[in-house]
């Protein structure tokens, strides 16, 4: 039937088919379509929740929803068109929480510098999967740091979403309490948290957007929620286009960050590529075609963000929906492009969206990042305890940065102490050096 019913594509728009292969991948038009409004529902969320995470860094929110949108539609159109692939790129919800709260919040690094470093971890990027570079740093990392790391953001993500909840607040006895349940703000909060999860078990296009609206509407009432003059304005891009300070950026002292950048994105990537491609089934011996091309978009857009003024971009795992409503090739991302493009007039809406709103998708993505922890070898205490530390080092110290580099020396140390040295691979040496470096003489700096 799918065959019969792909056979029909050509006669119906012989380029699209020459461009997407929609035939070969016994697919429509209309298939794709739906695809790409399905994906573009499930992930519309990240035109409010990133501009309002930058935003706390300083950033203007209408810039940054201007690079959010041109980022998001050139990196899709370009994993669409030149790699043929339903998924979908983004500002990653990870690194842009590391990009606030660990580098210009905590370490007090300009946003501007900042930027420069996401430019320069975009380059890094483009290089070494020119280089074919990329593969062999893939194979160098243990897969249990890699799934600590994955598990370790999602702590540190849904710490965040709790403390702009009020859900958790500084105590000076605990560290850290419980805010004040009876606050309107925080009910609010719990509410939509509750409202997204039953709305994603139901399968629901769109939970995460529907919930944070909801909830936004619900605040007006409430004189919680700023009722915007107006609904539809193009954003002034000035604020953040071409600001990044590449000077700045390129400082020795900043080497980490740019590693940081550049490692997270590329397992982020790396895991939803794989992830989404063994969905589709577009795998081949557990390799999926193409892959360079698919690398290429997200370093593409990584450039693109830094440059008009938004952090790391990555595919986003929300294509999964698309996938599953029928999406094959990359026919639907030229959609998902353009309803991202058309995104941009709705600076007002994303302005008066406050944080209490959007707290309950970051708790809810932290959640769906620590399903990772299960791939952890926990019988194998050489793997599980460093695996173990890199998750609970983030939140804990509010650094991602600091997470991965003790994650990555506890595995050293103990792989070196059991007499197991001969499963540390070359990169594991080298960066262990350079954190053993970076701690004797920098501290905690």
């Amino acid at each position: 039937m799918a065959q019969t019913e792909a056979a029909t594509v050509p006669a119906q728009n012989d380029l699209l088919d020459r461009v997407f292969h929609l035939a070969e991948n016994h697919t429509t038009i209309q298939h794709e379509l739906l695809g790409g409004l399905t994906t573009f529902m499930a992930m519309a969320y990240v035109v409010v929740v990133n501009p309002r995470i930058l935003g706390e860094a300083g950033m203007p929110v209408e810039g940054v929803l201007f690079a959010t949108c041109i980022s998001t539609a050139v990196a899709t159109l370009v994993m669409g068109v030149w790699a043929n692939y339903p998924i979908a790129v983004a500002p990653g919800m990870s690194l842009n929480a590391y990009f606030t709260y660990s580098v210009v919040l905590a370490r007090h690094v300009p946003w501007q510098t900042a930027l420069g470093v996401v430019f320069l971890s975009g380059l890094i990027f483009l290089v070494l999967t020119l280089t074919k570079i990329r593969e062999n740093i893939v194979n160098d990392i243990p897969d249990c740091l890699k799934h600590g790391t994955a598990a370790g953001i999602g702590f540190f993500i849904a710490f965040i979403g709790m403390r702009n909840a009020q859900l958790i607040v500084a105590n000076s006895a605990t560290f850290v309490g419980i805010g004040k349940i009876a606050d309107p703000q925080v009910l609010l909060a719990l509410l939509g948290l509750v409202v997204i999860v039953v709305l994603m078990v139901k399968r629901v296009t769109g939970a995460i957007l529907i919930g944070i609206i909801g909830i936004a509407l619900a605040g007006i009432p409430l004189k919680l929620t700023s009722w915007p003059a107006h609904f539809l304005s193009l954003p002034h891009p000035s604020g953040t286009f071409m600001k990044l300070d590449l000077r700045a950026a390129a400082r020795l002292g900043l080497g980490e960050l740019i590693f940081v950048f550049f490692f997270v994105d590329l397992f982020d990537n790396v895991g939803t590529l794989v992830g989404v491609c063994e969905q589709g089934a577009f795998l081949r011996d557990g390799k999926f075609p193409r892959a360079s091309r698919a690398l290429l978009s997200d370093a593409f857009g990584t450039i693109t963000g830094a440059l008009t003024g938004t952090s790391t971009v990555t595919s986003y795992i929300e294509s999964a929906a698309g996938v599953a409503a029928g999406a094959r090739t990359g026919l639907g991302n030229v959609l998902i492009a353009a309803l991202f493009a058309a995104a941009m007039l709705c600076a007002p809406i994303v302005a008066a969206i406050p944080s209490y709103a959007t707290a309950p998708a970051l708790i809810l993505v932290g959640a769906l990042m620590c399903s990772s922890i299960p791939k952890v070898r926990w019988d194998d205490l050489t793997d599980a305890f460093p695996a173990f530390i890199t998750m609970v080092a983030m939140p804990l110290t509010f650094s991602i940065a600091t997470g991965l580099s003790l994650g990555l020396l506890s595995y050293t140390f103990i792989k070196v102490g059991t007499g197991r040295y001969r499963e540390i691979r070359p990169l594991i040496w080298v960066l262990s050096v350079l954190f053993l470096l970076r701690y004797a003489f920098l501290g905690s700096q």
